[in-house]
């Protein structure tokens, strides 16, 4: 589920002696527990065999799909060996590896956010991968959705990250309800639509509320880049997060969820508590449907629910909802040997047959471009339409823009979005002041 991810960004405040700041999102553990350090770098197996220590996190489907993946590369060749430690969420994962670098025990390779891995790479601390892509005569990033490859490239050309997989915000509605109210999912063509069905469907009394977003930010900040806005200047040296498309859009979710009480929220509770709640509220017949991640599809009954593209804020505006990637990198203090055998398993990771099994069990977007000529694939899609949403959204949708606040910029928006959703501040006052912090941040980095 998780990063879900999309995209979800929390701020890193574990200690104040952290090297970097972190986003990320999702849940759950598999494999080696997450307090176990790295204790060797060179060999598994009697020395038969390179061991390559591999860091991530996911929501509770993906991590086993995960380890499925590496039992069978681990199984398909002789000469590395993939050992796995998970955490509890991508945030958990980026703070332990500052511990592990600061430690000199950091593993070979890491499943991280771009913003994460770039923030390292500005640190000179992971490879470069153009290294190993040069060599490999099977690569060509023309297979790759260049919307995720490009989110692992830095300005000098340098590539720090690779793609594991795509996740956006897509649109989850209950079947049922939809009917009873008598709206058409079709019909839903702009944000105001489904403020207009969140009504419709609050008002047959059988339903609690009509619409659940997502707590958080990114369910706003989609719909305000489908309003036309943008979080910074063309130049790059304003934020822009309180123009009036962001008002507008902040605005009208606030009225939704406290004026005319047909959206909710769930906020809080432990990890990703309030991200479950919002789908069980759902698959329960107790709203109308949600704004998750494509990763949820793997939990989701299609019985009940089917999913949409998100829409455009109004009739004059497109849909530009952001999408993401999650990346692998390598870490460049791995010896050579480390360094190759953890290339060698992203390649895996990023072939078809990986990226069909990962797709068709979990629901994240896949990066391979080549997917679409499988015919396991194919026949998935046929099966279960749902699932191409999220893909056929990615190609239209926005990328979140490098952020040279190191990630301050949208932790200003969480907090203007909780000042919103939950305790019903004008959305101009929080945005203002999510401006004013957003703005000195960026300041403090351009002098």
């Amino acid at each position: 589920m998780l990063k879900k991810m999309i995209s979800a960004a929390l701020a890193v405040l574990l200690c104040a002696t952290s090297l970097l700041n972190a986003t990320g999102c999702t849940a759950t553990n598999a494999g080696k527990s997450a307090q176990d350090s790295k204790t060797t770098q060179t060999s598994a197996n009697d020395g038969k065999k390179t061991t390559v220590e591999f860091w991530y996190a996911g929501g509770k489907t993906a991590v086993g799909v995960i380890q499925d993946i590496v039992d069978k590369y681990n199984k398909s060749q002789d000469k590395y060996e993939v050992k796995t430690v998970t955490q509890a969420d991508y945030d958990e994962t980026y703070q332990k590896l500052q511990a592990a670098i600061a430690g000199n025990s950091a593993p070979d390779l890491v499943l991280l956010s771009p913003s994460a891995a770039r923030t390292l790479d500005e640190k000179n601390l992971l490879a470069d991968l153009n290294e190993y892509t040069k060599k490999d005569d099977t690569f060509n990033k023309d297979d790759l959705i260049s919307a995720f490859y490009s989110q692992g490239t830095n300005d000098k050309g340098g590539q720090f990250a690779l793609p594991a997989y795509g996740t956006t915000q897509v649109l989850y509605y209950n079947i049922k309800a939809f009917e009873d109210a008598g709206v058409d999912p079709s019909s839903i063509k702009t944000w105001q639509d489904l403020g207009d069905a969140a009504k419709k469907i609050k008002a047959t009394g059988k339903y609690e509320y009509g619409w659940e977003p997502m707590w958080g930010p990114d369910n706003m900040i989609d719909a305000a880049l489908s309003n036309g806005a943008s979080v910074f200047s063309k130049d790059g040296k304003k934020v822009t997060i309180n123009s009036k498309q962001w008002v507008e859009v902040f605005e009208q979710f606030r009225k939704w969820i406290h004026d005319d009480k047909t959206m909710a929220i769930h906020s809080g509770g432990q990890g990703w508590e309030y991200w479950y709640d919002t789908i069980d509220d759902v698959i329960q017949n107790k709203a109308g449907g949600y704004t998750g991640s494509s990763g949820d599809q793997a939990d989701l009954d299609f019985n009940i629910v089917q999913a949409i593209e998100q829409p455009a804020w109004s009739s004059a505006t497109e849909s530009k909802p952001t999408a993401g990637a999650q990346t692998m990198s390598i870490l460049k203090s791995s010896s050579d040997a480390e360094k190759q055998g953890a290339y060698d398993f992203l390649r895996y990771f990023m072939s078809v047959d990986s990226q069909v099994e990962w797709s068709t069990t979990v629901g994240y977007v896949p990066v391979n471009k080549k997917i679409m000529e499988d015919d396991t694939y194919k026949k998935y899609l046929e099966d279960h339409p749902q699932a191409v949403v999220p893909f056929n959204q990615a190609k239209h949708a926005s990328i979140y823009p490098v952020d040279p606040t190191n990630g301050q910029v949208h932790d200003a928006l969480k907090v203007a979005a909780d000042k919103v959703e939950i305790d019903n501040v004008p959305a101009k006052e929080a945005l203002d002041e999510a401006q004013k912090t957003a703005q000195a941040a960026l300041d403090a980095v351009n002098k």
